[in-house]
């Protein structure tokens, strides 16, 4: 008798310790992550954004083909290309929201449509600009701020508020970026409710 008690003891632990191993884990997964200083937006010693050089292993989001936002401009004939941070598009998929030091990079590639064997639609071709948002609350007082690479520069100023600010808190669907644009991330916007309809209609200011 007094063995199968000592047993049941046991097992009465073991099943405990079990239990409180996939609560810490649960915790663990439903925790955001905490921040990586090596994943973190990095500046030149006078501020300006350094290009980050693994962009085109992060997530690609989408491309747009001739995009213009302004009604007084003629569509151009560029594709653009973005990508995201793979610790930052996790946390979104998560909350529906974009953590402190997400970094966006949009690549501009011109277009072609008659190559090798193609003589229909449009293909991407060289490189012509770079651009980044970064959100990073401590350094930029409105928390996101914009900046733009002429090919072959590493490093970038911040752009003028007017510049893309500006448009981008009128009418970012969530929190400053157009994920109305964005296929997979406006589903996950809608599910977590932090999809703001006005802007990404262009209603706003």
């Amino acid at each position: 008798m007094r063995l199968q008690a000592r047993q049941s003891l046991t097992e009465i632990a073991v099943f405990v310790l079990m239990a409180m191993a996939v609560g810490v884990a649960l915790e663990t997964i439903d925790a955001p992550a905490a921040p990586n200083e090596a994943d973190a937006p990095q500046y030149s010693s006078d501020g300006k954004l350094l290009l980050p050089h693994d962009y085109r292993e992060w997530i690609y989001l989408s491309s747009g083909l001739g995009m213009e936002y302004n009604p007084a401009h003629k569509p151009g004939s560029e594709f653009t290309n973005v990508f995201v941070k793979p610790s930052s598009y996790r946390e979104y998929l998560r909350t529906g929201r974009w953590p402190d030091r997400t970094v966006f990079v949009l690549e501009e590639r011109a277009s072609a449509t008659q190559g090798s064997i193609n003589h229909g639609g449009h293909y991407q071709t060289a490189l012509e600009h770079l651009a980044a948002s970064v959100k990073d609350e401590k350094r930029f007082p409105e928390k996101w701020a914009y900046f733009s690479f002429a090919v072959g520069t590493q490093e970038a100023p911040p752009n003028p508020r007017e510049a893309c600010f500006a448009c981008h808190n009128a009418h970012g669907a969530v929190d400053n970026t157009f994920v109305q644009f964005y296929p997979t991330l406006k589903p996950v916007a809608m599910k977590h409710a932090t999809y703001n309809t006005a802007e990404a209609a262009g209603t706003q200011k």
